[in-house]
């Protein structure tokens, strides 16, 4: 594995490098995709319209980019345990020359469920991911409960931004450039963010 000089000294592999600026902008306690609540995510997609895990799975992945892509083995047992628990029904509907396929209806308990969860404060500093899949479900939401997490997203990445921002203005000639080039990613992608959150705030703030 090609091993690369640090900027602070000691010797890192390039995919540690890549890794320990990516946790600047993301905090390692929160990098791990179990902090996502994957029950609520699916439940907040079936108050728009009933769907067959195959609509689900379409719908997900056109976010894979940014949340990563749900395998079948994740979204039925999901599915299975909504239906268990009595927060969703199934329908199996009959196919013309394809194999019956079976909807998914949201009841009054899931949605009663989805809206006191969609309450609650989101957790300290919560990952992209975690915020991305929250914020789609945003039409479940109250407009203060919005805006708190848009504030509390702001301030995390603003803070990241900073510490960023520092570390790119200390780098000297002989640093590496893949470490370069990921530090100027990092800038870039948490400066966006931060126009777009103010965009979005401010949208608000005007109606």
């Amino acid at each position: 594995m090609l091993v690369l000089k640090h900027p602070h000294g000691h010797f890192d592999t390039s995919g540690e490098i890549a890794y320990n600026t990516a946790k600047r902008y993301i905090p390692d306690s929160e990098m791990p995709s179990r902090s996502v609540s994957f029950r609520h995510f699916i439940l907040g997609m079936l108050t728009q319209q009933p769907m067959s895990g195959y609509d689900i799975k379409r719908l997900l992945q056109g976010f894979g980019w940014l949340v990563g892509d749900a395998s079948y083995g994740s979204l039925y047992p999901a599915l299975h345990g909504l239906h268990q628990d009595g927060l969703v029904t199934v329908e199996v509907q009959p196919g013309l020359d394809k194999p019956p396929r079976k909807v998914y209806s949201i009841t009054e308990e899931g949605k009663a469920v989805l809206a006191a969860w969609v309450s609650e404060p989101q957790a300290a500093n919560p990952s992209l991911k975690a915020f991305l899949m929250r914020l789609n479900l945003a039409g479940n939401q109250s407009e203060a409960s919005l805006l708190s997490d848009l504030r509390q997203r702001r301030e995390q990445v603003a803070e990241h931004h900073n510490a960023l921002q520092e570390e790119a203005g200390a780098l000297d000639d002989q640093v590496d450039l893949g470490y370069r080039l990921t530090l100027n990613y990092a800038v870039t992608l948490a400066a966006a963010e931060l126009a777009w959150l103010d965009h979005t705030l401010d949208g608000f703030s005007q109606r």
